[in-house]
């Protein structure tokens, strides 16, 4: 037995479930992890956390690669490489670096092909990053085969089996993963289920549970931003503001809380010192969620130009991806459908809800139809995406305008009001537009 799988079978067991039943109510199925999603709430309530992914991903990177110059059959050190270039690749925005670990993983199971968990849990990840769940669910599964206490197996079969659209598998799989290892990683995930489900009051509730779980800065910075964005998602500004700052005075420079704290910001009318702070997130991960966000405030200061060159870099952004065998997500196709190729939108929109049948690819395929000017089309697909009790102001003002493109007036006018009254500011532009709309006598 390893080391690794000997301090496993040693985690403690019950996690929050034990503690969610006695004041909470049931859980539910787990986070899913959709890497880059959409821009002003179409996606996570925080970034996926890596589950055993390298914090300072630079500097690990560096000690992985020399230590696996100095010892070459080092199966851990392959394998640790390996996560920390998924990691490194995550928090920059620049997937360049899957490949490389696609090969420190295969050298990683070359080296000992039997019980390595570590390497086939790390590859699972790499999978899931690059968008191809079903080789991330295998991989998952068979790092859980070999090790049933794997952190990092049990969090990504979770997410993998939602964004497969496996509701009922990734719940079962939820309850296991909270048996086994309990913490963060699986905490978030049932909150994140939630507020799927509409239960935002649980997701909160799960999350400062978690909050108060946290024994890490980088923890504490990961559970305090989902609260915040969960609180933005809900139009309480001022309240997602006290939880930004909380995860940047436990990690000053986390990305995804100075990106909640700008979102928010933007949200407040403080168009100013939003684009401020995206320029500098943008410089530092240009991921095409983050550059459309950029460039929807340029647009709203009337900065169209800049807005123009931030929305460029979308295409470029795709086609690095795809290099490094990563596949579009739901965001990426809801940027082209709003600020670049239509027809490309709507063809990556249809293969990805082909893929997986989610309300992420529901929405992103209602909305590339309604771009192309198919809005009856796209309606089925835009009910599918609130059919779960999501409630996400986006996907709303996205089904409200194409009720009312599809010639339902009042029904638009209801769905559209509903989205404002969720969080009146989800989008410098769509909320405007949702107003115009209603203006007009929707």
């Amino acid at each position: 037995m390893s080391q690794q799988t000997g301090e496993a079978l040693r985690a403690p067991r019950g996690g929050i479930r034990r503690r969610v039943a006695t004041g909470l109510g049931a859980v539910g199925v787990a986070l899913a992890i959709s890497a880059g999603a959409a821009v002003w709430g179409g996606g996570p309530a925080a970034p996926p956390d890596p589950v055993g992914g390298a914090r300072g991903p630079a500097s690990g990177v560096r000690a992985l690669e020399a230590r696996v110059r100095d010892r070459p059959g080092d199966a851990g050190a392959w394998a640790a490489l390996g996560s920390a270039y998924v990691e490194r690749s995550r928090t920059s925005g620049d997937p360049g670096g899957y490949p490389r670990a696609e090969d420190a993983f295969a050298r990683a199971l070359a080296l000992r092909p039997d019980g390595n968990d570590a390497a086939l849990a790390g590859r699972a990840a790499l999978a899931a990053a690059r968008h191809d769940f079903p080789a991330a669910l295998g991989d998952a599964e068979r790092a859980v085969a070999a090790n049933p206490y794997s952190e990092q197996g049990l969090a990504v079969r979770i997410d993998a089996l939602v964004e497969l659209g496996r509701y009922d598998e990734a719940l079962r799989a939820a309850g296991e993963a909270d048996r086994k290892r309990p913490g963060v990683p699986v905490f978030t995930r049932l909150a994140y289920v939630h507020e799927l489900r509409g239960n935002t009051g649980e997701a909160e509730k799960v999350l400062k549970l978690a909050l108060r779980s946290a024994s890490t800065p980088a923890d504490t910075a990961y559970v305090a931003t989902a609260l915040g964005e969960l609180a933005w998602s809900r139009g309480k500004y001022a309240t997602a503001l006290g939880h930004c700052a909380t995860a940047l005075r436990a990690e000053p420079g986390n990305i995804a809380a100075e990106e909640c704290r700008a979102r928010t910001y933007a949200a407040q009318g403080r168009t100013a010192e939003a684009i401020s702070q995206y320029e500098r997130i943008v410089a530092r991960s240009p991921l095409p969620g983050r550059s459309v966000a950029l460039g929807e405030l340029y647009e709203a200061a009337g900065r169209r130009e800049s807005a123009r060159r931030q929305y460029a870099l979308i295409g470029t952004w795709t086609a690095l991806a795809r290099a490094s065998g990563m596949n579009p997500d739901p965001g990426t196709a809801l940027a082209e459908a709003d600020h670049g190729n239509r027809a490309a939108a709507l063809v990556a929109a249809r293969a990805e809800y082909r893929r997986r049948g989610t309300v992420h690819t529901a929405d992103a395929l209602a909305w590339a139809l309604h771009r192309a000017g198919r809005p009856k089309e796209a309606l089925p697909y835009a009910g599918k995406a609130t059919a779960t009790g999501y409630r996400n102001a986006a996907f709303l003002y996205h089904r409200g305008m194409i009720e009312h493109a599809a010639g339902d007036r009042a029904a638009a006018r209801r769905t559209l009001t509903e989205a404002l009254r969720l969080n009146p500011a989800f989008s410098p532009l769509g909320a405007a537009e949702a107003r115009r709309v209603l203006g007009e006598g929707a």
